[in-house]
């Protein structure tokens, strides 16, 4: 179950005013994750979607890292145990649906589910179904640009504080591979110095891939 955080005791309790007020209070942040371990050893698993593996090493910095476990609800802010995940997947007939898929730390018992969930969201003649669930960070995926900047679709009208990334387009340099990386984030949540955490741990998992990915199940 959530918990409410104290915000009356809350270090940030006046930037969390003082940014809940903002008409737009979202902020982001481009920038490139080296994923040259993580390619190679993702490509030697041949199965698996370097797509997902990077939705996973995503969903795993998230979880520990707490802000990205906060949410708006009615004024009050909302600590989650857990956050899962949601991304889009391109359909045949050039539409997309979503795909919704659950956070577990174990990489294999992740990647068996969120594939099954990816291959229902295929599916040309399954209505478009948003899940509402607030405990999840939304994924998009890029793959024809490496893009430099990056903005969200926001629906500015509610206490909308659901973390959105972005991945692009692989790029070549200097015998590495890169990948364009975007955060937005709620800034009544967190703040650049949380970002910075999350982005150093994203790319400290991607360094590490024998143990990131590794399979317990």
């Amino acid at each position: 179950m959530p918990e409410y955080l104290d915000v009356e005791n809350w270090a940030r309790r006046d930037l969390f005013e003082f940014f809940r007020s903002y008409t737009n209070p979202y902020f982001n942040i481009c920038t490139r994750l080296d994923i040259t371990e993580t390619s190679a050893h993702i490509r030697s698993q041949r199965s698996i979607s370097i797509s997902l593996a990077l939705h996973y090493v995503a969903l795993r910095a998230a979880n520990e890292t707490e802000p990205f476990k906060y949410r708006l609800q009615n004024g009050k802010l909302v600590v989650y145990e857990a956050v899962h995940g949601g991304t889009i997947v391109l359909q045949p007939n050039e539409s997309f649906n979503f795909a919704y898929f659950d956070y577990h730390e174990d990489f294999g018992e992740f990647i068996a589910g969120a594939q099954q969930a990816v291959d229902m969201a295929s599916r040309v003649n399954r209505p478009l179904q948003p899940d509402p669930s607030e405990n999840r960070l939304h994924f998009t995926v890029l793959p024809w640009l490496a893009f430099t900047s990056f903005a969200h679709a926001r629906n500015l009208g509610r206490e909308e504080s659901i973390p959105k990334i972005a991945y692009g387009k692989f790029i070549k340099e200097n015998e590495r591979t890169l990948v364009p990386f975007s955060v937005e984030v709620h800034h009544a949540l967190m703040d650049g110095l949380d970002v910075g955490r999350y982005v150093a741990r994203v790319q400290e998992l991607l360094d590490s891939p024998e143990s990131t990915f590794r399979m317990n199940s």
